[in-house]
């Protein structure tokens, strides 16, 4: 097992950094397009396994309508034809307002809010946030800041896999995670200030950021990451599913492998944005 988890990271990493390094804009968010579509797709059947029926379908493309509302070039392509600061308001607003409407077509009524809520829950969890990163590489340094949250994030997972498999004593959350422990998760935070070093010492993934800013923010993704990682754990319990898929030997489902950057990628674009 430790084997298949240490080659799919291989491919899995080599595959991020060259289209982040030599896709620019839009080979990143073609990727994310297609990560987010798989993510969600694990993500609706986990859901469909608890015997909700969601809206897959519709789920799948307001999950890649939000990834590539924030790519900057095709917000750039509709500003003759729309004002582009209603772009999210508008894909929320369709994202909420016609589910409703199918489900009243349904001659099955019995949980329809249930269906419309994980619907909607899918949308959200993996469609908005996660195009956080495609908004992240459109921003003035955005390469460095998508390495930023992809390097930070995975030293800090493989620093917390091993330190919790040769020290681990304390669970974390044994009701949502048995295996997560509080040593673990210190030396995933160790892991993350060792990468951040990288990003504010001449490299050229550096960024115009001091060491006294940078390390914080290793640190904060550290623990964003770790504990998007504790929330799609406790997605799962309640789904009564081990992991969200099979694509992704060693770790399970794509979502299993994304769950960390998800939330870590909103707190490094907000920051990079308001800094």
């Amino acid at each position: 097992m430790l084997k298949k988890r240490i080659i799919t990271s291989v491919w899995f990493v080599s595959l991020l950094v060259v289209v982040v390094w030599f896709g620019g804009e839009p080979g990143f968010t073609a990727l994310m397009i297609v990560f987010s579509v798989l993510a969600a797709l694990e993500f609706y059947h986990m859901v469909a396994g608890s015997k909700v029926s969601p809206l897959s379908y519709f789920g799948l493309v307001w999950t890649s309508l939000f990834i590539l509302s924030r790519n900057s070039q095709v917000i750039s392509a509709l500003e003759p034809y729309l004002n582009t600061g209603l772009i999210t308001p508008l894909l929320l607003t369709t994202a909420v307002i016609p589910p409703l409407l199918w489900l009243l077509s349904r001659r099955q009524k019995e949980g329809a809010f249930i269906t419309w809520a994980w619907t909607i829950a899918g949308i959200l969890y993996i469609g908005w946030l996660l195009s956080h990163m495609v908004a992240l590489r459109g921003l003035e340094d955005g390469r460095n800041w998508v390495f930023f949250v992809l390097f930070v994030t995975w030293l800090s997972d493989t620093a917390a896999f091993f330190t919790g498999r040769r020290l681990g004593r304390h669970k974390l959350a044994p009701n949502i995670s048995p295996g997560k422990t509080w040593e673990g998760a210190i030396g995933g935070i160790g892991g993350a200030i060792a990468m951040s070093v990288l990003f504010f010492t001449p490299t050229p993934f550096q960024l115009p950021l001091a060491y006294w800013q940078v390390i914080p923010l290793s640190i904060g993704v550290s623990v964003l990451g770790q504990a998007g990682d504790v929330v799609e754990s406790l997605l799962k319990r309640n789904m009564g599913a081990k992991d969200s898929g099979t694509l992704m030997p060693g770790h399970g489902g794509i979502l299993d492998r994304m769950d960390s950057i998800i939330f870590a990628g909103v707190l490094v674009y907000y920051y990079a944005l308001l800094s």
